[in-house]
């Protein structure tokens, strides 16, 4: 199979969908890796690090035109959903349920487009977001205590606070795998952290995972009203896999907030989860509401691109060779994880999450994955 990685062009993008080392396993496994010239050097790896690896550097439109297998990292512009084949395979992070014009592109492409984000584990979860997630929720205290400063419209306050003046308090709100490594690293640059969500069974893993020094609270709306009016970081983790995200700040919980506190909306791939959250970039990354700094960048990782390359290849590289090996129906059919991944094929919607958030017919996945 001819398996292609083509540079990624969304705003300030530098991840890249194989590594020479996954490119260097497709070719020892018979595959042809096609490599656009330039694609690793965001993330420092040159394009002879792919030809020593076995790859091909072509450009863009080769690869699309000559590729069966796509791998990208985050989801196709409309210049590449504009080159997307009837009957080639898609393997990117697309976040569908929350777009829906790159919905109906993808449906008009014919392609077969399989989510990262949606893929399973056999012991649960989503091992294909769980190292983006764990980079984002790592950042997000970073990127909060950055917007917190004065020159950037914050209130001025220190996460750590100094001797005699307390730290900042940080509300995180889903303690799921962003939130829990929000919550670790908040606490490790001595931020108050208090971490909310709606499942009790989630509250215990955190209080195991980070004992008594981050508090919990069962997230209701009375609860997040009162905690947001308190904090000077808000942390946005909730997620619904394959659906738009939990919207739990309303505008009118906004007004209530301290001037110059800041949001981080995590969660604004999938929609976000403040009524005022709209999706930003590295290039212009904040924008205020109601006296309070939103920072909604949608590739969060995107920022420590050589970081994430890798991480993400770590997780994506078996599904991607046993697509390459098998094709895309046998390895769906083969592998009940892989399938959850599938969310268009062939101009239909097979993913319940997709099709609900867009009022979309909903193809059985038995309908297409049969013969």
């Amino acid at each position: 199979m001819r398996v292609g990685a083509p540079k990624e062009i969304k705003n300030n993008e530098y991840r890249v969908g194989l590594t020479p080392s996954s490119v260097a396993e497709l070719v020892h496994a018979g595959h042809e890796a096609l490599i656009e010239s330039g694609a690793g050097d965001g993330a420092g790896l040159s394009d002879e690090e792919y030809v020593a690896a076995g790859g091909s550097l072509v450009d863009k439109s080769e690869i699309f035109a000559r590729a069966d297998l796509i791998v990208k990292v985050k989801e196709p512009q409309p210049s590449e959903i504009a080159l997307l084949r009837p009957g080639q395979l898609l393997f990117a992070y697309l976040h569908l349920a929350a777009d829906r014009a790159l919905t109906e592109g993808l449906m008009r492409s014919g392609a077969h487009c399989i989510a990262y984000e949606t893929v399973t584990a056999p012991g649960g979860g989503l091992p294909l977001l769980a190292p983006m997630s764990e980079i984002a929720g790592r950042l997000a205290p970073q990127m909060g205590a950055r917007f917190l400063e004065k020159p950037t419209g914050g209130r001025g306050v220190l996460l750590a606070g100094a001797p005699g003046v307390p730290p900042a308090d940080v509300l995180i709100l889903g303690a799921g795998s962003v939130g829990l490594h929000a919550a670790t690293i908040a606490l490790g640059m001595g931020a108050n952290v208090l971490l909310a969500d709606r499942s009790v069974d989630a509250l215990r893993r955190a209080e195991t995972r980070l004992g008594f020094a981050a508090r919990t609270i069962y997230s209701t709306r009375a609860a997040i009203a009162e905690s947001v009016k308190r904090a000077d970081l808000v942390i946005c983790a909730a997620l619904t896999p394959g659906a738009r995200a939990p919207v739990l700040i309303t505008r009118d919980m906004l007004k209530t907030m301290k001037r110059g506190s800041v949001i981080v909306d995590v969660a604004i791939d999938q929609g976000g989860c403040c009524e005022t959250s709209r999706p930003t970039s590295h290039v212009d990354p904040i924008y205020i509401v109601d006296g309070v700094v939103h920072y909604c960048v949608t590739n969060m990782p995107g920022v420590v691109p050589r970081t994430s390359t890798f991480a993400l290849n770590n997780a994506t590289a078996p599904f991607t060779l046993a697509l390459a090996n098998k094709g895309w129906p046998r390895a769906l059919r083969d592998d009940a994880h892989l399938r959850a991944g599938l969310e268009i094929t062939g101009g239909r919607v097979v993913s319940a999450p997709v099709a609900s958030a867009h009022e979309l017919p909903l193809t059985p996945m038995s309908d297409v994955l049969l013969g």
